[in-house]
């Protein structure tokens, strides 16, 4: 498909244009249904309203494969399944574009998309003053049992995401999948919200607070495979070819994916319909300010390897079609790939022929900088892989991507939380928790979209499972830690004023000596007192004292953070860092009086720093 693809998905309530719509479209007098099964011979709707009549409803068939039927008895709340008769076949299918279900095993339910949105209106940040916090509804609460209202327990805890500072919330998938816990990418019912954590109208509620709350929305959303397990999808009509998955789905080797062979086939119209109107579904009716579509590589590539001859330009072209309509209709949200090839075509506008996504997931952070922090011997430790993680951007853009050293990723899958990686043993040690801040600290001053995974700032350890809640003890536990992170976001936005240089583009790695595991980067946005600011990395585990660097001008400069205060951990050094006066007059040649450059800057000042820490400098801004 092309730009001339149009939509059809609609959100109105109103029986004079519902025709244009799919699923149950409940209106003043009644509901009416729509569904695609082309090779079905009829469609019945059985459901509560009727007893469950097998044929007391059936549906009348319109061109190109669609089936209607307006039922004068069906109401808001009532359950319902289409019967399908292929041949021999009869099937009992779940509305494919169903907004509830009452289970994956379960019926679809008539919704009502009416909501009181309460003039909601929130808007992002800019993208260079993004901290996201990526969250998984199903564990984020401390109680070992909990509720089925996931939602309403995700917002009692906004007030600690409030004090820490982040201003986006990153979503784990929340469309309905098969059995009662899941990392949620696996989704049977990709329109339905997931019935365990609240449904629907609990995700409306929760959207509203948390912008109420001050944050945004982006939803992870899956749409290189669905399923694989729980799929009325599969085989939906009846047809299928080489024993694969029917109309929504490729019916030959295309299919396979790691998760089976179930890939959506993005060259069928009606399937590029279905995954786009999902899209849009989110914006429109839930307020999300963006989605986080996972691993598209498999969308445009079969094998997931970036091999072109395994490329699907179909599946290309429908990220393009949901990143142009995006833009067009909902400016000012955003999107974000995962497709972790360093691939610069993710990130380029699609009328460049790139696939148009605002950011992608940086690989070239995440990996090196693990690497540096959860190495057991500061020998091994290579500046130049921190200093190219640092300086990554993509289209010479660093806020193209986003920086972490956590997600749900990287803490599973064999791999733990970071400070089980450094001290599995003792994952609140010393050196969990100076290593671990090193790499937060990292994140929050190299150029890039930051994002924290749920816990991660209050030293949760171990890996990542979906039956296993947050031990928020430990933010208790931890509160300095806390108070790190809190001071660490405070600077990367500049709330204070004084660093409005971490929001730039600007960046300049001035000085690596890796004998002595020193590296240290001078960033900007447009320069000059409050906005420059210097950050000084020690990835070692000896303290440094009277340690020269240059600083881009003279004067003095103030230390807003040192990540070894012991006001953090008391198990910090609490090495006796200050404010620096950076001068120039002890530069000077004494043979022929001519001006020396200390690290390529005018001005040279002295400083100490503890074991595994960062500081970060700053001018004040004249008075």
């Amino acid at each position: 498909m092309t730009d001339k693809e149009k939509g059809t998905f609609m959100s109105t309530t109103t029986s004079k244009n519902i025709r244009g719509g799919m699923g149950s479209l409940p209106h003043e007098t009644g509901v009416a249904f729509r569904v695609w099964a082309p090779h079905a011979d009829a469609v019945f709707v059985t459901g509560s309203f009727n007893q469950w009549s097998p044929d007391a409803h059936p549906m009348t068939r319109e061109a190109e494969g669609y089936w209607y039927a307006d039922i004068t008895t069906a109401t808001i709340g009532c359950e319902y399944r289409y019967r399908i008769m292929n041949g021999d076949q009869q099937l009992l299918r779940i509305d494919p574009y169903a907004r509830q279900v009452t289970s994956t095993v379960g019926n679809a339910v008539v919704y009502d998309p009416g909501f009181d949105w309460e003039g909601d209106d929130f808007h992002l940040p800019a993208v260079n003053e993004l901290v996201l916090y990526e969250m998984h509804l199903g564990t984020f609460h401390d109680k070992e049992d909990g509720t089925s209202d996931k939602f309403g327990e995700a917002v009692q805890k906004l007030d600690h995401l409030q004090r820490l500072g982040v201003n986006v919330i990153e979503v784990m998938p929340l469309a309905q999948f098969a059995g009662n816990l899941s990392w949620g990418y696996n989704p049977s019912c990709i329109f339905a919200v997931e019935t365990n954590y609240g449904g629907p109208t609990g995700f409306k509620r929760f959207v509203k607070e948390v912008h109420r709350a001050g944050f945004g929305v982006i939803l992870d959303v899956v749409y290189n495979h669905f399923g694989p397990t729980d799929l009325d999808l599969w085989q939906f009509d009846g047809w299928s070819e080489n024993g694969q998955g029917g109309i929504y789905f490729y019916n030959d080797w295309h299919a396979e994916t790691p998760w089976g062979s179930t890939r959506p086939d993005y060259g069928r119209k009606e399937v590029r319909q279905f995954i786009r109107d999902n899209a849009m579904m989110w914006l429109e009716e839930y307020h999300v300010d963006g989605l986080r579509l996972d691993m598209t590589l498999f969308m445009h590539n079969v094998r997931g390897n970036g091999d072109p001859g395994g490329d699907l330009p179909d599946g290309w072209s429908v990220v393009q079609w949901i990143n142009r309509e995006l833009q067009q209709n909902y400016p000012g949200r955003i999107t974000i790939a995962e497709d972790l090839q360093n691939d610069d075509r993710i990130t380029k506008p699609t009328d460049q022929g790139g696939a148009g996504f605002t950011a992608q997931w940086g690989a070239r952070f995440v990996h090196p900088i693990r690497a540096s922090v959860t190495t057991s011997h500061d020998e091994q430790r290579s500046l130049d892989s921190v200093r190219m993680a640092i300086e990554g951007r993509y289209n010479g853009n660093p806020f193209q991507r986003v920086i972490y050293s956590e997600s749900h990723d990287e803490v599973a899958n064999g791999k733990s939380r970071v400070a089980s990686e450094i001290d599995p043993d003792h994952p609140d040690s010393w050196a969990a928790q100076k290593r671990t801040t090193l790499a937060a600290a990292l994140m929050f001053t190299a150029p890039g979209i930051p994002m924290l995974f749920q816990g991660q700032e209050f030293l949760e350890d171990g890996w990542f499972q979906d039956s296993v809640p947050l031990d928020w003890h430990k933010s208790e536990e931890f509160v300095g830690l806390v108070r790190m992170y809190r001071d660490l976001i405070q600077l990367r936005l500049n709330r204070l004023g004084t660093t409005r240089g971490l929001t730039g583009s600007g960046l300049n790695t001035f000085h690596q000596n890796q004998a002595e595991n020193i590296i240290a980067y001078h960033r900007w946005h447009q320069g000059g007192p409050g906005d420059d600011v210097i950050v000084v990395v020690n990835l070692s585990h000896l303290a440094h004292e009277n340690y020269q660097l240059g600083f881009p001008s003279p004067g003095t400069w103030r230390l807003r953070i040192n990540s070894d205060w012991n006001g953090y951990s008391r198990a910090f050094g609490n090495e006796a860092c200050s404010d620096v006066v950076a001068g120039t007059e002890h530069q000077e040649d004494p043979q022929n009086g001519t001006h020396i450059e200390r690290d390529g800057f005018p001005a040279v000042g002295t400083i100490r720093i503890g074991s595994y820490s960062v500081l970060v400098f700053s001018q004040d801004k004249p008075d």
